[in-house]
């Protein structure tokens, strides 16, 4: 199992390069940080870890990285909680991202 992340600017149409992402899976009723990392220059980390099955959120630390682009937005952070049931495929967890809106889905 592997877990990668991809994150694009929406409002410049381009990767968004340097996004703190951190990973946590829920152990034992609690959270625990599990990996973290930061989008390389094409928007994306290729290795966030290998979760296994179970639930896990990835947090985008999304008000430094337009605070660094001069842009003022609304969602300091983004968080996606996914549930992963075959822990031997690939999960791929994409962010599309603007200062006001964002959407993700599951990727391959």
């Amino acid at each position: 199992m592997s877990l990668s992340t991809h994150v694009l600017d929406a409002t410049t149409g381009v990767p968004a390069h340097g996004v703190a992402v951190t990973l946590e899976s829920r152990i034992d009723s609690e959270w625990r940080r599990v990996a973290e990392g930061s989008t390389d220059a094409d928007g994306r980390i290729r290795e966030l870890g290998a979760p296994e099955a179970g639930t896990h959120r990835i947090a985008f630390a999304t008000g430094a990285y337009f605070a660094r682009t001069g842009v003022s937005g609304f969602y300091p952070e983004v968080t996606i909680t996914f549930e992963i049931v075959d822990s031997g495929a690939h999960h791929h967890v994409p962010l599309l991202l603007s200062p006001f809106a964002f959407s993700t889905y599951r990727g391959s």
